[in-house]
């Protein structure tokens, strides 16, 4: 089969097409995939230039989320069946099992049916960006109806879905964006307020939209300095989720001040863990959001699609930081 072979750490340019034996059922409640598309997720590009979580397995294929037809399945193999269309988050953190590649093997308790009125590219593009963006507001931030929302990076791949999930829970969603181009992208996932932040201080326009009582959830996709300087616009005993390690150095004064409390988000734990249990809750959140899709009530915007070949110039307009919503790579 042809892979995108990672050959060591650094530039987009370590990312190679190379023919590569198929991949085999192992094990009772596997699933043959043959993947037709393979979205491209900023842990792409950071496992790329800084290394894998599974350095020694050879050969490396990176890409977490997939979209694929079952072609043969494991002899225990009960939820799903040979024909089936679907899509998931597993793999690509190390090793020979990603989903840059024309074919790969999952345990079928990890995945889920893709939503019948999303083509293959647009459910490649959701997995991780639904799983992470639904733990945040909904594990981690204890989202409730009536609630108001600040989602850093409204139009990023993670954003622009949590913009959506969180109206779908009746909370009102501020969001910080880069550009007028991507107000008029959030506004039309029905943000509230779209904020620009280089034109205006988050904290002032968060302040002014809540009476300054602060919202009360934020979610930082940005990290760095956005995660401590987000602290003051969230409310007294109010909930901040951040996907970024914070840095060593963050002063926490002000969120113990506003006792506030603070959530990791990882959607990849489950994996990394070997948390079977979790892995087959995230699968069941990808059956709540097909639903959600069918329904017509939530979307998933792919700005690029790229032959599988090039996807090594997906990862530099990833690195890029213009693209709204996904980048995704055509497989078939």
């Amino acid at each position: 089969m042809k892979a995108i072979v990672m050959q060591s750490t650094g530039g987009p340019e370590v990312l190679a097409l190379h023919d590569l034996a198929m991949p085999e059922i192992q094990k009772p409640s596997d699933l043959l995939v043959h993947l037709k598309a393979a979205g491209v997720n900023p842990v792409d590009t950071k496992l790329r230039r800084n290394g894998t979580f599974y350095p020694d397995h050879q050969p490396t294929i990176l890409g977490c989320d997939g979209a694929g037809v079952i072609e043969a399945v494991g002899t225990e193999v009960t939820r799903f069946k040979l024909g089936d269309e679907i899509y998931f988050c597993v793999g690509g953190m190390g090793g020979p099992r990603g989903n840059y590649a024309e074919y790969t093997v999952i345990d079928e308790r990890f995945a889920a049916l893709k939503p019948t009125t999303l083509d293959m590219v647009h459910a490649a593009a959701a997995p991780l960006v639904l799983i992470t963006a639904w733990e945040s507001l909904h594990d981690r931030g204890c989202l409730q109806n009536g609630h108001r929302v600040l989602i850093h990076a409204g139009a990023g791949g993670v954003g622009h879905v949590a913009i959506q999930l969180a109206k779908l829970a009746g909370a009102k969603v501020c969001t910080t964006v880069g550009s007028s181009r991507k107000a008029q992208f959030v506004k039309q996932l029905q943000a509230d307020e779209p904020i620009l932040y280089k034109q205006r201080n988050f904290l002032e326009a968060v302040q002014e939209w809540t009476d300054d009582q602060g919202v009360d959830l934020a979610m930082d996709n940005v990290g760095g300095p956005t995660f401590h300087a987000t602290f003051p616009a969230v409310k007294h005993y109010g909930d901040l989720v951040t996907l970024l390690q914070p840095a060593s150095d963050v002063d926490w004064r002000v969120a113990r001040q506003r006792n506030l409390r603070i959530s990791f988000e990882l959607m990849l734990t489950p994996v990394l863990q070997g948390l079977i249990e979790a892995q087959k809750r995230q699968a069941w959140i990808l059956e709540q959001c097909a639903r959600l899709f069918d329904s017509g009530k939530l979307h998933v915007h792919v700005e690029q699609t790229l032959p599988l070949a090039e996807a090594a110039k997906a990862h530099k307009q990833l690195e890029a930081g213009s693209t709204l919503g996904k980048i995704v790579l055509v497989v078939d």
